[in-house]
């Protein structure tokens, strides 16, 4: 479903001046994980078949299945701000959270981790967007059409995750994996093209 579409004119201002309508203000202990426009190499590490491409202020997906993990820390209990936009419905991506050390292999964020899924188009409603991939589906599919920026606002605090989407809380999940680990995206396939920009984080 649709919810309060940005008019096509602000998707070309610049980004202070277009962002996601229900992007809440940083606090003031947020940190950045990836400042739009620059190369993509501090604390960045690529795990498994593809990779990200620097588009401007946001990182485009390039074929996969791989995985983009933040090495250069590990968080516990967090809130994790991100935009995100698909070229088309039917485009597959993730965001990963709490998983260990990926060296090389992205299954180990699949497998030790959680994440929360991008995807309108799913057979299941636990592969849809805003589930906890394979474990939960979402309550509502609050993403916007494709083309249009959306926001995840995921806060995860012991066992108790909580997804919300374009300020609709979509899902909340009790899990029993790590307490503490990365975070990473997922590039999924050749076909997906996802963007992804505006990456924070908040301990908490």
């Amino acid at each position: 479903m649709s919810l309060n579409p940005l008019p096509l004119l602000l998707l070309t201002l610049p980004l202070a001046a277009c962002q996601a309508p229900h992007q809440s203000t940083p606090d003031a202990d947020s940190q950045l994980l990836w400042q739009g426009g620059d190369p993509l190499t501090e604390g960045w590490v690529m795990a498994g078949d593809g990779s990200f491409a620097v588009d401007g202020d946001s990182l485009l997906t390039i074929d996969g299945m791989g995985l983009l993990w933040y090495s250069a820390e590990d968080f516990g209990d967090f809130r994790l701000e991100l935009d995100w936009k698909a070229e088309n419905q039917s485009d597959n991506a993730g965001v990963f959270l709490r998983f260990p050390e990926a060296g090389s292999d992205p299954w180990v964020a699949v497998h030790q981790g959680y994440e929360v899924q991008i995807c309108d188009v799913a057979e299941k409603d636990i592969h849809i967007t805003g589930s906890l991939y394979s474990f939960q589906g979402p309550n509502v599919v609050a993403s916007k059409p494709a083309g249009e920026w959306n926001h995840y606002r995921i806060t995860v605090r012991g066992q108790r995750y909580s997804v919300d989407l374009n300020g609709v809380r979509v899902n909340e999940f009790i899990g029993s994996r790590g307490e503490r680990g990365h975070i990473g995206l997922q590039n999924h396939d050749p076909n997906s093209r996802v963007r992804f920009r505006n990456i924070r984080v908040t301990p908490l």
